[in-house]
């Protein structure tokens, strides 16, 4: 596929900017408009790099040439990709994205916006573990956890284990821990005896991978979803070594079918993609050529040969 990018002028990532871990957003083909959206309604909001389809890629998936295929941006310090993929995947419940709101009028203001022709999940009201909590699934599909709190993290991802992965939450996020580097489990809230949840089985729990907090918890109760590859989780990787190290270890146990492009699925059902950090420069690349050639690389990989990408980026194949 060949791409075009635009960026922001002069704007080079500082070592801050670099997050290992971030929530990749498939659409079908509201990408730029749930992207316009998001970074309007909330603050410090911005759109850091867009990429379009060329000519070969748009043939390729079926999408008009100059349309967007992603959008890397960016609010309230968390990193998010979003892609204009198609009607493959639906973004699910399973996974959202919780909100710490400072104020009343904070947590208002982004439940007016965000309910804007999404649905409710749970009411914007006082719960026993919240002043004022609430869950709403966006009109593009994305679901928001909005709570009357601060936190060190303005937003976290958060993890639902229902389904066949009920039970697995705890086992989930230990198994996570063990793999990224500055991570631990923070807090864990089990279900008691009467709870409308499953005893002993997380009912709310923290943990941090890589210095980004999340959240999980198990769901007893019959959801109509799950996890999906339409919500998943990009680790960027330094070099070879760190690629091989997360490819092995997260694909070990999971769904060998999803292992393609860099992409895999773990085995609690979770997708994530494992990318060198450098592939965004490669698809920058203002030469369509050379973007095109390591995109068309990366389509015939499963896990990613970083030296392979290098080689068509300088058409050494």
């Amino acid at each position: 596929m060949e791409t075009q990018t635009t960026t922001e002028p002069g704007k080079k990532l500082k070592e801050t900017d670099f997050h290992r871990i971030t929530p990749f957003l498939w659409f079908d083909n509201q990408a730029a408009d749930a992207v316009n959206f998001y970074t309007t309604i909330f603050n410090n909001g911005k759109i850091k790099t867009i990429t379009r389809y060329g000519e070969k890629g748009a043939e390729a998936a079926g999408r008009q040439k100059g349309s967007v295929m992603t959008i890397a941006f960016q609010i309230e310090g968390q990193e998010f990709v979003a892609i204009n993929g198609g009607p493959v995947f639906a973004i699910t419940p399973a996974i959202s994205f919780f909100v710490n709101c400072d104020t009343a009028i904070e947590i208002d203001k982004l439940w007016k916006n965000l309910s804007l022709g999404g649905t409710v999940l749970m009411e914007l009201s006082k719960y026993p573990f919240s002043e004022k909590f609430g869950w709403i699934r966006d009109k593009y599909g994305v679901t928001w956890q909005l709570n009357l709190a601060k936190g060190s993290q303005k937003i976290a991802t958060f993890l639902l284990f229902a389904g066949k992965q009920h039970g697995k939450a705890e086992e989930a996020m230990n198994f996570y821990v063990s793999i990224f580097k500055n991570s631990g489990v923070s807090y864990i809230q089990r279900f008691g005896a009467g709870d409308m949840g499953a005893e002993g089985t997380v009912q709310h729990a923290r943990f941090s991978l890589e210095s980004q907090e999340f959240m999980a918890m198990d769901s007893n109760r019959e959801h109509e979803f799950t996890f999906t590859p339409a919500l998943s989780l990009v680790v960027n990787c330094k070099d070879q070594q760190e690629i091989d190290y997360y490819w092995e270890i997260l694909s070990k146990g999971g769904d060998e079918r999803a292992q393609q492009c860099g992409w895999l699925e773990d085995k609690y059902g979770i997708s994530w993609q494992i990318a060198p950090s450098e592939i965004e420069e490669m698809l920058s690349d203002t030469n369509p050529g050379r973007s095109e050639r390591v995109m068309n690389a990366v389509l015939q990989m499963k896990k990613i040969d970083l030296q392979t990408l290098k080689n068509a980026y300088d058409q050494r194949l």
